[in-house]
């Protein structure tokens, strides 16, 4: 048998990768044809150019072990963020925040379908992916309404999650969690109303989780909500650990 069947998920990861291929091919194409302008700065010749990816502002330590965000200086044991929020997941990181070019981008991508910019969105993800991550984690990207995803076409967490998936080797099911009723979107809303909206949203399939480690994957955490629901779907399932990892966090004032 050729190795690249020789494992249960390699043959799908291959499928996976041939999609991911397929579609920058595609992309190249029409920026080859058209040439693209900087979602963040107009600038002509790239998607996201090399100055506003730089501009980037990173989610750097010291952080908080539980919620990812930064700890105020001189670091303490205490955060705010976890006093305020009763977060489901047991470790929540996230390559940047939601400010900026990358705000911009996020925004392009999910509203204007600006696909072509899951690549470079995906290597940010890449670059940021925990040293201590572990090695069988499952990536699993939180589930979009079923209204919003047939008006835009596609779940930009699942976008990210194979753009993630192909450059660290690791395997992604989009089927592992579902959502059970439809939501309104959470932006506007607050911490409360956001919980609200989102309580008993999701359940989530043990046989696919296949005794890994789940890693839920979203393009931007706001306070946390819709992760902790489907965390506790997670776990409902038999998952004993659910770690998070989004592009993107909303920024504290």
């Amino acid at each position: 048998m050729s190795p690249l069947l020789s494992s249960p998920f390699s043959a799908r990861q291959f499928a996976a990768r041939t999609a991911i291929n397929l579609d920058e091919i595609f992309w190249h194409s029409v920026d080859f044809l058209i040439p693209p302008r900087c979602v963040a700065c107009g600038v002509t010749g790239h998607t996201f150019c090399a100055s506003c990816a730089a501009a980037v502002q990173l989610c750097q330590a010291p952080l908080c072990a539980k919620c990812g965000l930064p700890l105020q200086l001189p670091a303490s044991a205490d955060c705010a963020f976890c006093s305020r929020h009763d977060l489901k997941v047991d470790r929540l990181l996230a390559a940047g925040f939601h400010r900026g070019p990358l705000q911009l981008a996020i925004h392009a991508l999910k509203y204007r379908r600006n696909r072509a910019l899951a690549a470079q969105l995906g290597s940010l993800m890449a670059a940021a992916w925990p040293a201590d991550a572990p090695a069988n984690a499952l990536l699993v990207p939180v589930p979009l309404a079923r209204q919003r995803r047939s008006a835009r076409g596609f779940n930009q967490a699942e976008v990210l999650a194979r753009q993630l998936g192909w450059r660290l080797g690791l395997h992604v099911d989009g089927a592992v969690l579902q959502r059970t009723r439809e939501t309104r979107t959470q932006v506007g809303l607050g911490a409360a109303a956001r919980g609200e909206n989102v309580a008993g949203a999701f359940s989530a399939s043990a046989r696919r989780l296949r005794g890994r480690w789940p890693v839920l994957i979203d393009d931007v955490c706001t306070t946390g909500a819709t992760l902790s629901e489907c965390a506790i779907a997670l776990r409902a399932a038999g998952a004993p650990l659910v770690w998070a990892f989004t592009l993107a966090r909303a920024a504290r004032s």
